[in-house]
């Protein structure tokens, strides 16, 4: 099946989404359901009782929503109300942290932060009358304090049928616009003019730097620069200006050092994101000044990623953006198929809304790349030649975007065309000199090209730019990678072991691991590490790691054979 993507110069197709997926992914949210039959609910309400009362708000089961002492419905997303339901169904009961993640979230892979922010949502719509009966009981899980009145639905205002029963006909989105941010002019602590031209410049870099992150709205120098050396309200910054997010920072000399402190802030709760903090040898102010950019545009990159998924998750209506977010969000935490799987659904979801949605077609491109690079088929070569066919019909449309070009030299460098795909990545740079991830696939090349010895330096200009990268597991993993190329093998464990300590939700990374170690001799680890990979991903084999070569070069094929020996001791299945 092709998705059909129209723009306004045309239209282009997308052959990575197939029918079940894409049929799946646009299915509605249903809260799961908890019968009243089912043992786990408490005698508290019995077939009659349909509601019970919490402080001043009415947890209406019969019509499955929360109602505020008129009757009015208070948003609450799916799987928010889902949990007050269950919380609602054992009034007085504690109910554990993994029983909730289980009944809830049974569909899908999450970390208990979505339970915290679920939580957080309850005790908001509760208010203040009601946010109190909502215990935690730390390490073990949360309890619902009712005032012990159920009542019938007969308690909510009579014109309650004609309501809208669903969320999704309720709430309005934000009126702001998505990833949408103001970069104030930092502070310059104890006032020193050298120390002016710095901070003016980093505040200058960053706003053009941050505009080149997908989906993002940055406010214009000249109008940010209006709040030089002036106390400011940030929520009424983000009224005015209509922008979710405050970037503000200042830096500040003490002897013969530096410090630059950053900050962001949502408009909408004046609460804090993020924040990070340099500590810089003075004499290297200026010379620092592009390398200090391109880790905070790095770093903010991920964490407006990350803000706008929580935000989405909370939206009973999300648009194309927020699905786009969303799947974005779930590629930054690994890859596996469930991972993968997540990704892909939500920039289905995304492109049914919006088909012109160049960012989400990109995004679901990098989900076949990522399959493909990870050896999760015995066809790798088909998740490359849908991502090229994507990527390919995205630049005729934005030929300037930078994350295709470079998605593209990665495919290109994995279907032995390394020369062209190391150009493209060349290309993507210089149209966003902050794509880390570039400098690292660049590396991949040259250990492709059996240039070994030259992968490790690319990577670390990869994490000058971006030192926490969510995505620096794969870069230590090419070193590793070219580190066997050169037969030190002890070294390759080293960066195999920083690459599954930085994100162990990467099978691929634990079979190079264990590959390594096996040839180092150290059998019992390998065959453990290879076990957890196996977990991760069941159905890799010698066979399919043999098939999927990247590379025709001949330097490259007969050090492979070393590898499968390695696999082969690691107890990796021949397939």
């Amino acid at each position: 099946m092709y998705l059909v993507l129209a723009a306004s110069t045309g239209a282009f197709c997308y052959p990575g989404l197939q029918d079940d997926a894409v049929q799946s992914s646009l299915r509605p949210e249903i809260p799961p359901k908890f019968s009243e039959s089912e043992p786990h609910e408490a005698p508290l309400l019995k077939s009659s009782q349909h509601s019970i009362i919490v402080g001043d708000r009415i947890v209406d089961l019969a019509h499955e929503v929360l109602r505020d002492e008129r009757g009015d419905i208070i948003p609450l997303r799916p799987r928010a109300w889902a949990v007050l339901r269950l919380l609602a169904t054992r009034a007085g009961q504690l109910v554990g942290k993994d029983e909730i993640m289980d009944e809830v979230w049974s569909d899908c892979e999450v970390t208990e932060d979505s339970l915290v922010q679920a939580i957080g949502d309850i005790r908001r719509a509760l208010g203040d009358a009601g946010r109190s009966a909502l215990k935690t009981l730390p390490r073990r899980g949360y309890m619902l304090v009712t005032n012990g009145k159920p009542t019938d639905s007969t308690v909510v205002s009579s014109d309650a049928t004609s309501r809208p029963s669903s969320l999704e006909d309720l709430a309005a989105p934000s009126s702001m616009p998505h990833l949408s941010i103001i970069v104030l002019p930092f502070a310059n602590i104890g006032g020193d003019p050298a120390q002016d031209y710095f901070v003016d410049g980093v505040t200058e870099s960053l706003t053009t730097d941050l505009s080149r992150i997908a989906g993002s709205f940055v406010i214009a120098r000249n109008t940010a620069f209006t709040f030089k050396g002036k106390a400011v309200d940030v929520r009424q910054i983000g009224r005015d200006l209509n922008v979710r997010y405050v970037l503000e920072g200042s830096v500040q000399r003490g002897g013969n050092r530096f410090r630059l402190n950053a900050q962001l802030t949502d408009t909408e709760t004046g609460s804090h994101v993020w924040a990070e903090r340099f500590d810089k040898p003075a004499a290297e102010l200026l010379d620092m000044q592009d390398e200090i950019v391109s880790h905070l545009a790095n770093t903010l990159n991920a964490e407006l990623i990350a803000a706008e998924a929580r935000r989405a998750e909370r939206s009973p209506r999300p648009d194309a953006m927020d699905l786009y977010f969303q799947g974005r969000a779930f590629q930054n935490r690994g890859v596996t198929r469930a991972l993968l799987g997540q990704a892909r659904d939500f920039f289905a979801r995304s492109l049914a809304l919006d088909p012109g949605n160049i960012e989400a077609v990109v995004a679901a491109a990098q989900v076949d790349v990522s399959m493909g690079s990870a050896f999760m088929a015995d066809d790798g070569n088909a998740h490359f030649d849908a991502a090229e066919t994507a990527l390919n019909s995205a630049l005729l449309h934005a030929p300037n975007h930078p994350r295709a070009h470079m998605l593209l030299g990665a495919v290109q460098i994995q279907t032995d065309r390394t020369a062209n795909g190391i150009a493209g990545l060349q290309r993507s740079l210089a149209l966003d000199r902050n794509l880390a991830d570039a400098h690292a696939f660049i590396g991949l090349g040259k250990y492709q090209q059996c240039q070994s010895e030259e992968v490790e330096g690319h990577i670390r200009e990869a994490l000058r730019l971006s030192p926490r990268d969510t995505r620096a597991f794969l870069w230590f993993m090419f070193v590793g990678l070219g580190k066997l190329g050169i037969k030190a093998d002890r070294e390759a464990v080293d960066w195999f072991r920083r690459s599954l300590e930085a994100n162990r939700n990467h099978a691929l990374s634990h079979f190079q691991l264990a590959m390594a170690l096996a040839l180092v001799g150290d059998l019992r680890e390998a065959r453990s590490i290879a076990e957890a990979g196996l977990a991760l991903d069941p159905d890799f084999t010698i066979r399919r790691y043999r098939i999927n070569r990247k590379s025709s070069n001949p330097g490259y094929l007969a050090r492979r054979e070393r590898y499968f020996d390695g696999l082969r001791l690691a107890g990796i299945p021949e397939g």
